[in-house]
């Protein structure tokens, strides 16, 4: 492709160039656009398993937590390093240990590779990891992080987006307590969007208590937890009452037709979650959900979730961007698509209480991005 560096960087920054493009263009290419004519050795990968400890219980409609067990990555070759991150979701029947060992096994399809056929490493990396999605996550992330850095400028640049477009994101407030879901939303008052967590025999007890402290935009998540089309009807119709904006995967993902159903009869869009994993669910879903939900630890990392970004628009659906419990890695590396989609609800981070990096920052609910390269994140691995 007869295109220089300079004329690249000023092209991505006018949003002209995207994620679309840069699978065809050459090595040579971006050799050039890091100012490397070539790339020598071969990677080396670490992975460590970190605690993330969470501010307060988490708890959905299927269990609860105090902390996390996130996988980290790190991919270093020619001196620059790439971060990545893993969060196993028990609903996925992942762990920590065989997300390690997944990662570990994956090893090999980086031998002898230059990181720069990232699109040829990730049809490998398919083929390798058939569970443990954010294994793939993970190694992804710390992938495009080392494209990022080589090139030299932040991946959204790269990809030619204005993160001014970035929806503001929601806050989350899982179940509880009364008097700890009044403190929660108390403590949320920065953000102007809340997302609740439903989906037991409690749901109206959560709403109204939630109303009785903030009137802003909520947004609800059942989390699979309503398990007939009666039972969502009733409850959806009650929410629709009480300014819900949209619902969240109100029946078990294997529903589908009951949520067709659901959807003619209700007036708010219903987005999937536990449903869609990556882009060859979506087809079959359009019928029955008005958008999607995209993790990068179900689409297993980036390159995934912009196909499935693709994927949706072409088939007039909402996408919403959310996440798991994650630190500033994750977060940061989702935020590097955010401009493309509708919704989000990354604030991962936010709920946890020792995150050992800094990345995309969130105020009043507004992604603050950084300049630096990559993910733009920074911390001790």
């Amino acid at each position: 492709m007869n295109i220089s560096r300079k004329e690249f960087l000023h092209l991505t920054g006018k949003g002209i160039i995207g994620l679309s493009l840069l699978p065809k263009l050459s090595n040579t290419f971006f050799a050039e656009l890091s100012g490397r004519t070539n790339t020598t050795g071969e990677p080396m990968i670490e992975v460590k398993t970190k605690r993330l400890d969470l501010k307060h219980t988490w708890t959905l409609s299927r269990n609860s937590s105090d902390f996390k067990n996130n996988v980290f990555v790190k991919l270093e070759k020619d001196g620059i390093i790439g971060i990545g991150e893993a969060a196993p979701n028990v609903r996925y029947g992942e762990n920590a240990e065989l997300t390690t060992q997944r990662i570990h096994e994956a090893t090999n399809v980086f031998k002898d590779k230059n990181l720069f056929h990232y699109m040829n490493i990730k049809d490998e990396l398919d083929d390798q990891i058939l569970d443990q999605s954010c294994a793939k996550a993970a190694l992804d992330i710390a992938l495009m992080d080392w494209v990022g850095k080589s090139c030299g400028i932040p991946l959204y640049k790269l990809w030619g987006l204005d993160p001014s477009d970035t929806p503001v994101t929601s806050f989350s407030i899982g179940i509880d307590t009364i008097d700890i879901i009044k403190q929660k939303v108390r403590e949320a008052e920065p953000y102007p969007i809340l997302k609740i967590k439903v989906g037991t025999d409690r749901d109206q007890e959560i709403i109204n208590t939630v109303r009785s402290v903030t009137d802003k935009p909520i947004r609800v998540d059942a989390n699979e937890g309503w398990k007939s089309k009666e039972v969502a009807f009733k409850n959806i119709e009650w929410l629709i009452s009480r300014g819900v904006e949209f619902i969240e995967q109100p029946m078990p993902a294997q529903m589908l037709e009951e949520t067709a159903w659901l959807r003619e009869k209700v007036g708010i869009p219903i987005i999937a979650d536990e449903a869609v994993k990556s882009s060859s669910d979506i087809p079959v879903l359009a019928k029955a959900y008005d958008g999607i939900n995209i993790k990068l630890m179900k689409s297993g990392g980036l390159l995934e979730a912009f196909r499935m970004i693709q994927m949706a628009k072409a088939l007039k659906m909402k996408i919403m961007l959310g996440c798991m419990i994650e630190s500033s890695v994750a977060i940061s590396a989702a935020a590097q698509i955010a401009p493309f989609v509708d919704y989000a609800d990354l604030d991962g981070n936010l709920l946890i209480s020792n995150d050992p990096f800094k990345g995309v920052e969130v105020k009043d609910g507004h992604l603050i991005y950084n300049d630096k390269p990559g993910l733009g994140v920074e911390g001790e691995f």
